[in-house]
């Protein structure tokens, strides 16, 4: 009995972590490069019943062999092994500002063992000089005319060196080269990850850090086709209507979970105040 409580307690359990990471989706929307969070939810090893019992022998001594039936599998619950972003890419909107500029992926290599394309990120840098990783376009300048995101992160060239400029009247190519008038002032840092699960690990605020410290440079990259597009701004990739859906169906399997946990709880209180009263 008291296994089966346990298990019904690990599905509610799980249904709570996945409304939490739906509801982060759906509070995340209009979030500008925002990735969706998806989750994978395994179940514990099953447990193998048996039913032991011994057949007696017709024999003056009275003599039994014990003998094994399988009875069957019990599930022993299930958890929430890992939540990975979801890296395909969100809607393109025009802002005609000079100062957004998003990422258009066209032809993102499929990596062999995954079966998924990677993705190509912005380069930029905080105050401290730690290097991180956005989807995020949406720029500014500040008042020392370097090219910030909207988290005051450093925009980094292809050298990983901060970008300065004059003004925000700059024009920005397909390639990422940025221009003053006719003069190339820099070209954007942008990084390849050809495996961005495994290569990178969020650091909140639509921010991603590179586990091995520095992703590959993506206008170096073989195979890879990618464009920058100045006044665009990349929305988020949640699919709003499917992520209610999902909220819906992890409400109900939590609901279910703890109606059966009720189940338990009567069983249990009644074994112990009416059956143990004889």
């Amino acid at each position: 009995m008291l296994r089966g409580f346990y298990t019904a307690a690990s599905g509610m359990l799980t249904q709570q972590r996945r409304t939490e990471m739906l509801t982060n989706n759906i509070s995340n929307a209009n979030t500008t490069g925002f990735k969706a969070d998806q989750t994978s939810v395994r179940s514990f090893p099953e447990m193998l019943l048996g039913n032991m019992q011994r057949n007696a022998i017709p024999t003056d001594n009275h003599l039994s062999v014990p003998k094994l039936s399988q009875v069957g599998s019990l599930s022993t619950g299930v958890y929430v092994q890992e939540a990975n972003p979801l890296f395909t890419q969100g809607t393109l909107e025009e802002t005609e500002l000079s100062t957004d500029i998003a990422l258009a992926d066209e032809n993102i290599p499929i990596n062999e063992e995954t079966g998924k394309a990677g993705s190509v990120l912005y380069t930029v840098q905080d105050k401290d000089g730690q290097m991180r990783y956005t989807r995020d376009g949406s720029f500014t300048l500040d008042g020392q005319g370097y090219l910030t995101n909207s988290k005051g992160y450093y925009v980094l060239d292809e050298n990983n060196e901060r970008i300065q400029l004059e003004n925000d009247r700059f024009t920005v190519t397909e390639k990422g080269i940025i221009f003053e008038g006719n003069n190339q002032a820099a070209r954007l840092g942008i990084g390849y990850a050809d495996d961005p699960i495994k290569q990178l690990v969020k650091d909140g605020e639509g921010l991603y850090r590179a586990v091995d410290n520095e992703l590959p440079n993506a206008h170096a990259a073989e195979g890879l086709t990618f464009s920058t597009k100045q006044g665009f701004l990349e929305g988020s990739n949640v699919d709003q209507s499917r992520t209610m859906t999902e909220m819906m169906s992890a409400y109900r399997s939590f609901e279910a979970n703890q109606k059966v946990l009720q189940a338990y709880d009567k069983s249990l209180d009644k074994a112990v105040n009416e059956v143990g009263k004889l």
